[in-house]
């Protein structure tokens, strides 16, 4: 997956709409942009359009992010919704592999129920939302195999500590989210998942958005969230893997190919050793 569309669960029309916005994913929100008065309606129409979709071949993935392990509404969300057979569940406000944990039984509970296939449910973790989600951010290896991802969360966290904005005066991170964003990536891969990148929320900044999706790709993210369908383009352009990129890549794997048990090869004059083979394999991976 390279972009991840969030679309509020209570708009019939915004879901259809979300469907040919060219997202990787669709992230149908149950929580924050749902009102309290209308989360029972919003798991309604959630679960009737995932059914009505689930069965298609081209389609995005179907993901529901639902209410948050200590709201109360948690299990009549799952519920509402997992009988259509989402592709997987987006959880809020995750503090560590315990919530995973406790997600991924909730889970199970329903598939049964449900009749769907046991363990086919995936999970992606909202890791930073409150302070407590960072300190925890190395406990997620071996949580669940269900879980697929971690992302990172920046306008919830500055609630959570009080901040006046998560950015300086040239719209860059401060240093306690530039720091939540580096330990999300460095959690992810300790728990060998994908790093998602949080959701850039001017969605009228498209150059801003490229250059933090440029920066997000560099430094080892595989996908960003989005917020609006004008935004998908932008993030699949800056996560699919150049024709450069991926030629590169096949140089570097037919190298060590080439000469078996070798711990260095050399290509176009460079010497590369096995990270740069992995690195190119990871590469391929995400160019499908």
């Amino acid at each position: 997956m390279r972009s991840l569309l969030f679309v509020p669960g209570d708009s019939q029309k915004k879901l259809e709409k979300a469907l040919t916005s060219g997202a990787d994913a669709l992230l149908i929100d149950l929580e924050d942009s749902v009102d309290l008065n209308a989360k029972e309606e919003a798991r309604r129409i959630t679960s009737e359009f995932v059914a009505e979709h689930r069965s298609k071949s081209e389609r995005p993935r179907l993901y529901v992010r639902v209410n948050g392990l200590t709201t109360g509404m948690i299990d009549a969300d799952l519920d509402g919704i997992m009988k259509a057979a989402p592709d997987g569940i987006v959880l809020p406000k995750t503090i560590g592999g315990a919530d995973v944990a406790h997600l991924g039984a909730k889970l199970a509970v329903r598939e049964a129920e449900f009749g769907l296939e046991d363990g086919g449910t995936r999970i992606l973790a909202i890791a930073t939302e409150n302070a407590a989600g960072v300190f925890a951010l190395g406990t997620f290896a071996g949580a669940s195999h269900r879980l697929m991802g971690l992302a990172w969360g920046g306008e919830d966290l500055s609630a959570d500590l009080g901040a006046e904005t998560n950015r300086d005066e040239n719209g860059v991170y401060t240093d306690p989210y530039r720091l939540v964003r580096s330990l999300t990536l460095l959690g992810a891969a300790a728990a060998g998942v994908d790093a998602i990148d949080t959701v850039f929320t001017n969605f009228r900044d498209m150059e801003g958005l490229a250059a933090e999706c440029r920066a997000a790709r560099r430094d080892g993210f595989v996908a960003k969230m989005a917020i609006h369908p004008a935004q998908v383009p932008v993030i699949n352009e800056a996560f699919t893997p150049s024709v450069e990129a991926i030629e590169r890549a096949r140089a570097v794997i037919e190298a060590f190919k080439a000469n078996p048990g070798a711990g260095v090869v050399g290509v176009d004059g460079e010497m590369l050793d096995r990270p740069h083979l992995l690195r190119a394999e990871r590469l391929l991976k995400r160019a499908g």
